[in-house]
This record gives structure tokens, C-alpha cells and sequence, in this order.
């Protein structure tokens, strides 16, 4: 009867695994905004009007923003580079320090495929995370962004 049980959940684990295969880009992006690592966003139309991010926010060159939100005291916004992740972790973090924000923490996985810069702004009023993501199929890095008022 152990082997039996351990035979059905061999084939449990295997169905599932099976299931995951050729998931389409917004199964993915759904899934991984359950995740806790935040929205992927790999592509769609640029976000019109503002972001609603703090003053003097950098705007990089090649990020397209898709999406813009409260969450409750949180503003977010979401969108994607083709630019490459290490690239844009390096950019972030030079920006922020052109700009004067303070960066509080930061950290590059390239194995993972992903990078977190965390800072607050220059009047500290503010502070958020960029999330950057490398698991886009089209090559795009994703990136998910959250300000919100400082303690």
C-alpha cells in the first residue's frame, strides 16, 4: 500500500509538471504576481499620463511603464526593458544617486534572474523598491516598482 501511495503522488507531481510546460505570457505573469515577487510585465502598450512616483524619480531610457496603481498608501507601477538586467540594476543605482536618493539596500542575482534596489527619496519622504525580473520569453526584463511614505 506505501509504494502505491508514493506511486500516485510520482504521477501527481509529474501531471503537474507536465501542466506548467507551455504556459502563455500572461499565465506566467499572473502566476508570478501571486508569487510575492511582484507583477511580471513583459510587454503592452505604454502607461498614458503619470506614474505617480516620487519627484525626480529616474525615467530611463528604453522602460516602457504599462500600469500605474494605489495599493492602499503604496503607489506602483509596472512596465519593461529590453535592456538587460544587469544594465538596468547598474542604471538604477547610478540614477538614484544623480538624483540624491539614498539607496538602502540592493542586490543583483543574474543566476536567479532577478534584482531588487531599494531607496528612499532625497527628502525622505518616500521609499520603494525597483524589482526587476529576467523571466520574460521575449527577452524583455520586467519591472515592478513601489513607492510609498516613509515611516
Amino acid at each position: 500500500m506505501l509504494k502505491f501511495g508514493r506511486t500516485i503522488a510520482l504521477v501527481v507531481v509529474l501531471v503537474a509538471a507536465v501542466a506548467g510546460c507551455g504556459k502563455s505570457e500572461a499565465e506566467k505573469e499572473a502566476e508570478a504576481g501571486k508569487s510575492g515577487e511582484g507583477t511580471v510585465t513583459c510587454s503592452g502598450s505604454p502607461l498614458s499620463g503619470e506614474t505617480g512616483l516620487p519627484a525626480g524619480f529616474p525615467k530611463l531610457e528604453g522602460v516602457t511603464y504599462v500600469k500605474a496603481e494605489d495599493s492602499g498608501p503604496t503607489r506602483v507601477v509596472d512596465g519593461y526593458s529590453d535592456e538587460s538586467i544587469e544594465g538596468l540594476y547598474n542604471e538604477y543605482k547610478d540614477r538614484f544617486a544623480e538624483a540624491q536618493y539614498k539607496v538602502l539596500f540592493s542586490e543583483l542575482e543574474e543566476d536567479r534572474g532577478d534584482s531588487e534596489v531599494s531607496y528612499e527619496t532625497k527628502d525622505g519622504a518616500t521609499t520603494g523598491i525597483v524589482a526587476l525580473r529576467a523571466s520574460c520569453d521575449n527577452g524583455n526584463v520586467s519591472l515592478h516598482i513601489t513607492a510609498r511614505p516613509a515611516d
